[in-house]
């Protein structure tokens, strides 16, 4: 398979079977050129070659990333979400014992406790063991407790009379109310007062409860799914939440795992993220490999939610592009330092050239002074430890070459580690 791009021509070969996401692997077989594999899951490779450009690593994975494009499209396969739960996606270990959890339960009408990080898709588990279960085809209702204080709290779940409170010109029915038959999802449980967790017990124990400014309590047949990113159990020990109703509400408890530990799930969720977005504008785009290993290699502590995020973000920066560099990343993802290889022992450590002014007494530097002559620096003495080569230097540094070519010129560092000839005898 020929591929022709306006930045140089790519030469890729492919075997039979569907690609996976192997790991690219990067190899110089002659000067001037850069090679790139990925290995399919029989064992077959697709090899991309660029030959004669100055920045061939680049256009490598480039193509390689377009060509097992083509290749999955020739071959009619694509990655889809493993997930016996149609609106979560992942196929890790994890996640396998999260949907056999979400199995077992299906035909209960138990309590659930769902625990986990923000951003990990609590309220997306309670959707599905709502959608799995017998009261299916009844009211789904969530609510946040975090988002109101107390008084507005008892109002949105128990609902009031006319006359109530200032305000209250008309009867209002609570969330308990309108989720009858079906399922009522409380995220943020553990930020109840306790007052409000008094409350919250009735309902449980006895499926009763009084509308603000009632005289007569009203009977529910509902469903709770209880959420918190809290160690209620700690809470329960400390005194701030309620030990009956911390049991109440946790007759079967669900964790969803932070996405930091289930890493292998990060280019599934890509690629889903990908498709949502490409099927909204009608239109493809993929990652290079690079971008993709970054991505693998965040913590992301805002989860999933993050991950969404970064995706729209990209699609969005990458404009009419089709394939979406590295250095396009938010700086927290794309600018995470790249080890830096051993110098032999003899070599000596010469100072450090710059251009920066000399340090003087005086008021300290601003703040973005002080940055731009640390980068200075560091750009200095990467490209002086590379001996010029900016590809090599762009990858100690962890950014891109384009990205370091523009901050040369800025910094005005175009001779910045080239060997100068010496004086003439």
């Amino acid at each position: 398979m020929r591929m022709g791009s306006e930045e140089g021509s790519v030469m890729a070969s492919e075997g039979d079977a569907a690609p996976s996401s192997g790991r690219a692997q990067m190899s110089a077989p002659r000067a001037g050129a850069a090679r790139a594999e990925l290995t399919l899951r029989d064992g077959a490779r697709v090899a991309i070659e660029v030959l004669d450009h100055d920045d061939a690593d680049r256009l490598a994975n480039r193509g390689l990333a377009a060509a097992t494009t083509e290749i999955e499209r020739a071959l009619g396969h694509r990655e889809e979400p493993v997930s016996h739960h149609p609106k979560i996606v992942g196929r890790s270990a994890p996640m396998l014992a999260l949907f056999r959890m979400l199995e077992r339960i299906r035909n209960s009408d138990a309590t659930v406790l769902v625990l986990g990080e923000n951003g990990t898709g609590k309220e997306l588990v309670a959707r599905s063991i709502h959608d799995q279960s017998r009261r299916g085809n009844k009211p789904f209702v969530a609510t946040n407790c975090s988002a109101f204080n107390d008084n507005l709290l008892e109002s949105e779940l128990f609902g009031h009379k006319r006359g109530a409170f200032t305000g209250a010109v008309n009867d209002k029915p609570g969330l308990f109310e309108v989720a009858n038959g079906g399922t009522f999802f409380m995220d943020e449980v553990g930020d109840m007062s306790p007052g409000m967790q008094v409350k919250l017990l009735r309902v449980l124990q006895e499926g009763v409860f009084m509308p603000v400014g009632g005289t007569e309590p009203k009977h529910v047949d509902v469903r709770i799914i209880a959420a918190t990113n809290r160690d209620l159990a700690s809470m329960v020990r400390q005194g701030t939440f309620r030990e009956d109703l911390y049991y109440r509400l946790h007759v079967v408890s669900v964790r969803v795992p932070p996405l930091r530990e289930r890493r292998d799930d990060v280019p599934v969720l890509v690629s889903h993220f990908l498709g949502k977005l490409g099927k909204r504008d009608k239109r493809e785009k993929l990652l290079t490999p690079r971008t993709l290993e970054r991505l693998v290699a965040h913590e992301w502590p805002g989860n999933v939610r993050e991950l969404e995020n970064e995706m729209e973000r990209l699609w969005v920066l990458s404009g009419d592009d089709r394939v979406i560099d590295e250095d396009l990343l938010s700086p927290a993802i794309g600018k995470r330092r790249a080890p830096i290889a051993p110098q032999p022992a003899a070599e000596p450590t010469a100072p450090i050239a710059t251009s920066a002014e000399p340090v003087t007494a005086g008021p300290p530097p601003s703040l973005p002074d002080a940055v731009e002559t640390l980068e200075r620096r560091m750009i200095t003495e990467e490209l002086r430890r590379a001996r010029g080569n900016k590809t090599k230097a762009a990858e100690a540094l962890g950014i891109s070459r384009r990205n370091l070519i523009r901050k040369v010129q800025a910094y005005g560092l175009e001779d910045a580690g080239k060997s100068r000839p010496g004086p003439r005898p």
